[in-house]
């Protein structure tokens, strides 16, 4: 079996569901293919999020085209410092490029405030806090950008998508600070149970990936299981994070069942129910 070879499509969901959150642009093949995939198993709607000026761009644009279609945007948590400091060895998709300093950062937050405007735009996102690829000398940067989309997110009344790797605290603490939005979504779900509890009192929404179902994510399993069922959505993040058993392989909206199934498993639920929980939480989330 090859490493690169799509995984079969799995057997349908018998309730619709949505895709809280890929990336299209990232697939191989069409949109119209991927979608007419994820139409196949039932999963009807999804959300394609910006990471950049251009991805947001191009993310409004598909929505605008397709009814089934939402988008989100933003400079991912990584794309600010690389705006303000410059990338100097060409790791995001645009290549090398120069520091523009603070004033740079700020057009590009006007280009996504402007994109937060459009109908068809249902989420602010994804921003947060990576500590993971950014250093101490990108926190600043890092910081500024999402309190920017935290602001712009409860200004045009929109979901705030959060990119949270290995920032709980620091993420918290600048939701605590600045003031959350009213519909905020921790994408692809990383804290542990502790942390699904604080997240479930302040009534933020958990979505949860494909990694919920690899065998290193007992702690992600044990969050799922205390998260309240309608705060909790499901997502692909793809072409990353394929569920199990086909991790590695590339990701797409058509294997949500696989995620969702796994998820019906760890909360005690029956896949129906959880599935039409997850349909109600994500058109309640991104306001559809």
């Amino acid at each position: 079996m090859s490493r690169t070879e799509a995984p079969p499509l799995p057997e349908p969901l018998r309730v619709p569901v949505a895709d809280s959150h890929t990336h299209l642009d990232m697939q191989d093949g069409t949109v119209e293919e991927g979608l007419a995939r994820a139409t196949a198993v039932n999963v009807t709607t999804v959300i394609q999020v910006g990471c950049d000026v251009a991805g947001s761009r191009w993310a409004a644009e598909t929505a605008a085209a397709h009814a089934s279609v939402y988008a989100a945007v933003a400079l991912h948590p990584n794309e600010a410092p690389r705006i303000v400091h410059g990338d100097p060895d060409g790791r995001s998709r645009q290549g090398v490029r120069e520091a523009g300093g603070t004033a740079a950062l700020h057009e590009a937050l006007a280009e996504i405030d402007a994109l937060a405007a459009l109908d068809h735009v249902r989420g602010v996102g994804e921003t947060g806090l990576d500590h993971f690829r950014t250093g101490p000398e990108g926190m600043a940067a890092q910081e500024e950008s999402f309190r920017a989309h935290i602001e712009i997110a409860k200004r045009h009344g929109k979901a705030l998508v959060i990119h949270d790797r290995e920032a709980h605290a620091d993420v918290l603490r600048v939701l605590a600070d600045a003031g959350a939005p009213e519909r905020t979504v921790f994408h692809c779900y990383s804290g542990d149970a502790d942390m699904a509890r604080i997240c479930a009192d302040a009534g933020y929404f958990m979505s949860f990936a494909g990694n919920v179902t690899f065998k290193n994510a007992q702690p992600l399993r044990d969050a799922l299981a205390v998260a309240p069922t309608e705060l909790v959505l499901v997502e692909t993040d793809a072409p990353f994070l394929t569920p199990a058993p086909y991790r590695g392989r590339p990701n797409a909206p058509y294997l949500i069942p696989v995620t969702l199934r796994a998820m019906a498993e760890v909360k005690g639920l029956d896949e129906d129910t959880l599935a039409a929980a997850i349909a109600d939480n994500t058109a309640r989330a991104f306001d559809y």
